[in-house]
């Protein structure tokens, strides 16, 4: 016989970007809600019945749309070049840490961005299932020969079109990920790096990777990488620096997802080397002043952001950096259920995701557990209560204080 049992919640922010909600009484069964409205005495249960989490927030978990896992967030420049240089096998554990950091602060699903060896991706085959967070990975990422991206790709073929070497490729991945552009300086503000591939190549990409029934994710920055990454009917855009008003007009209408990333700024900012010639602190924080002008206007015009934090950047931890990047969209205007929508349903749907992402009847009863009000989010993510999967308390974050440098 099935047992229905009963959560209440102090207060509720589902994922769907409604108001909070205050004392709501979740009805489970099986480990899906089959109920869930506002608490009143008539429609207590059985006191015996009920989880009492009152003196809680709830929220469904985190998702981070844009990590890369094979990197941690260390600012030490040796530590950096040895990690890049180093093989499979010495990555194993380091991966596998990165997947508990992020468990740790909530986040149970991420979409590896991509590393030069496709190792996140080998990792998450190699695992068969048994992860602590859902792993989606690009691989090995596209880019062009002598440009920006060698530390998280690789060219296509000599003699071989973008499309063509994407259908040779043998590595099942999620997802199909291109480089379009260069990074962002931090010493000229503004500066623009021309596209590494023209309309045609990224729109034959776009169509061999829906033949498999991939989407493709674009790292572009600039008006005229993004510009041609939209036109070629692209899938999300990963960071958007200095894109402008027109393409986030174009994502808005297209219904195309924006990652921005907007927290790697604020870590080079806070981690800035003064000794460094190649970077400006002036610049770096004009850059961010403008990336989050860019999340006001895209706000504003309706275009759909999932949160991603770029981990594995210099200062960019594992986890930590999903609260940082959320205390970001609270400054360029968002409301608290904007920003979880963004950090949770919105990464869900970018996914695939249907287990996690939105509290509501019908749906796993999967949620996050915060002590005290909506008002203490995002910080209190950093010291979760608990994290219920299926409506039962997981023992999860018990299990797993790792919260220790990266």
């Amino acid at each position: 016989m099935n047992i229905r049992y009963s959560i209440l919640a102090g207060w509720m922010l589902d994922g769907s970007g409604g108001p909070v909600r205050g004392k709501v009484l979740l009805r489970v069964e099986d480990g899906i809600i089959v109920g869930m409205e506002n608490c009143r005495r008539e429609n207590m249960p059985d006191p015996e019945m009920v989880t009492d989490l009152s003196h809680c927030t709830i929220l469904p978990p985190l998702v981070d749309s844009h990590a890369h896992l094979f990197m941690s967030g260390t600012t030490d420049k040796k530590m950096r070049q040895k990690q890049l240089g180093t093989d499979y096998e010495a990555l194993k554990p380091v991966i596998g840490r990165h997947l508990n950091y992020l468990l740790s602060y909530g986040v149970l699903a991420v979409r590896d961005s991509g590393d030069r060896g496709g190792y996140a991706l080998r990792y998450r085959e190699e695992m068969d299932g048994n992860l602590p967070v859902e792993v989606k990975s690009a691989g090995r990422a596209w880019r062009q020969k002598d440009r920006y991206g060698t530390l998280i790709g690789r060219p296509p073929g000599e003699n071989e079109s973008l499309a063509a070497s994407f259908d040779n490729e043998s590595q099942n991945v999620d997802w199909v990920k291109l480089v379009n552009s260069g990074l962002n300086s931090l010493k000229v503000y503004g500066r623009e790096t021309p596209p590494q591939f023209t309309l045609d190549e990224i729109t034959g990409l776009v169509r061999a990777a829906e033949r498999r029934g991939k989407k493709v994710m674009v790292h572009a920055n600039g008006s005229l990488p993004v510009k041609l990454a939209l036109e070629a009917g692209c899938h999300s855009i990963e960071h958007g620096f200095f894109m402008g008003r027109e393409n986030l007009q174009l994502m808005a209408e297209k219904g195309i997802v924006w990652v921005p990333t907007v927290y790697t700024m604020k870590a080079y900012a806070e981690n800035i080397d003064s000794k460094d010639e190649n970077a400006d602190l002036r610049v770096i924080n004009r850059t961010l002043e403008h990336q989050l002008e860019q999340m006001s206007i895209a706000r504003e015009l309706g275009v759909t952001i999932a949160l991603g934090t770029d981990a594995g950047s210099p200062g960019v931890l594992h986890g930590e950096s999903v609260v940082e990047e959320m205390k970001l969209f609270k400054k360029a205007g968002f409301t608290l259920p904007e920003i979880v929508r963004c950090a949770t349903y919105n990464g869900a749907r970018l996914l695939g995701l249907d287990d996690i992402g939105l509290l509501q009847v019908g749906r796993a009863a999967n949620f996050l557990v915060t002590r005290g009000t909506p008002a203490q989010l995002p910080r209190k993510l950093s010291y979760l209560e608990d994290i219920y999967l299926g409506g039962k308390s997981s023992g999860i974050y018990r299990k797993n204080p790792v919260k220790t440098i990266q």
